[in-house]
């Protein structure tokens, strides 16, 4: 398609409207989860079951023996029947940032549109060759729409309140590994352009330990129009504290269009969590807003029960269910990250 989406009245709506499906891929990439991969099976069904009695759920696997594999896991986390595979093969199990973005125009011939934005693997730190066709296949099996920017942008970089407004990072989106020839004015170009996005904040950077270079849905999420939570470390003497309470100051800064602040939420961060002598980027704003739940990363400390109670207060009518991510973030990811949703249209 030539025409932009937002001239064409498509925009994104924000992860809390109603979903028509969740996709995902199912992870099978051994060297993600080095001496690993087993525990992540059974704790990955736990997300899919809790999201499937809301709403569908789409799995990527590469063959029948994995869709069979995945099954049997499926079943024994209580998952509902409305689950739909496709032999869709992956590198890895990210679809956040690997999957179609969709976009939405209830008054169009085609209310539902995919964004396929173009994949290098986090500045080509993996294979990605597979990943590449999954936005393709996506937007196929929907029979919807595809656009092509032509520029490397990953779903988890960039947070969205559905009215316009976008959070990011400069450590991320302006990182010379994904669009060199591209200034920051031409990046947000496409932002606007693609997304229907009015208004861009950046934020500086990420957390320690992930090797996306900072993506935004570890630190800082929309969960309404006027309400940014954003993780925060009280402990000066972390690794994490400078760059969180920069960013955290910078949002007290920030206004909206309106010229008002918005109300900012501190979400703690869990104590470090380190693997063979890896720190890993263990934190709660890597949560996925399905219809009906919120799914929260867990680790099995006392700060568990805060993200919990902070959460619940923000979406009284969906359900907090936290899911162990001790082992799922060996892989450097949690929810957010495995997750893509489909709006309802």
């Amino acid at each position: 398609m030539s025409d932009l989406p937002r001239e064409l009245g498509y925009r994104m709506p924000a992860e809390w409207e109603p979903h028509q499906a969740t996709w995902l891929s199912w992870p099978h990439n051994r060297r993600t989860w080095p001496g690993g991969i087993e525990p992540v099976w059974p704790r990955y069904a736990d997300m899919i079951a809790a999201i499937s009695h809301h709403e569908t759920v789409h799995i990527n696997v590469n063959d029948l023996e994995w869709e069979r594999q995945a099954n049997s896991f499926l079943h024994e986390a209580g998952a509902s029947s409305e689950i739909v595979f496709h032999h869709f093969p992956t590198n890895d199990a990210w679809c956040r940032d690997h999957g179609a973005i969709f976009v939405s125009n209830p008054q169009s011939e085609h209310p539902l549109a995919a964004i396929q934005w173009d994949f290098n693997a986090w500045g080509q730190k993996y294979l990605f060759d597979l990943d590449r066709q999954i936005p393709k296949q996506m937007a196929e099996f929907l029979n919807v729409p595809r656009f092509e920017p032509g520029i490397i942008l990953e779903g988890g970089s960039l947070d969205i309140n559905g009215e316009g407004l976008l959070l990011t990072t400069e450590s991320c989106l302006l990182n010379p590994n994904r669009n060199p020839r591209f200034t920051k004015q031409e990046i947000e170009q496409y932002l606007y352009d693609y997304l229907a996005i009015d208004q861009i904040y950046w934020l500086g950077a990420g957390i320690v330990g992930d090797d996306t270079d900072g993506h935004v849905d570890d630190i800082t999420r929309f969960v309404s129009a006027r309400t940014i939570v954003t993780a925060v470390e009280r402990d000066p003497s972390d690794e994490n504290y400078r760059a969180l309470t920069e960013n955290r100051d910078r949002l007290q800064s920030m206004r909206a269009p309106d010229g008002k602040p918005f109300e900012i939420v501190e979400l703690p961060m869990p104590p470090a969590l380190v693997r063979n002598g890896q720190r890993l980027p263990a934190s709660y704003a890597n949560f996925y807003i399905a219809n009906g739940v919120v799914l929260l990363p867990v680790f099995g400390v006392p700060s568990d029960e805060v993200a919990t109670s902070i959460l619940q207060d923000l979406f009284p009518d969906r359900e907090i269910v936290g899911i162990d991510c001790t082992d799922i973030v060996w892989g450097l990811g949690a929810f957010h990250c495995l997750t893509q949703q489909v709006p309802a249209v």
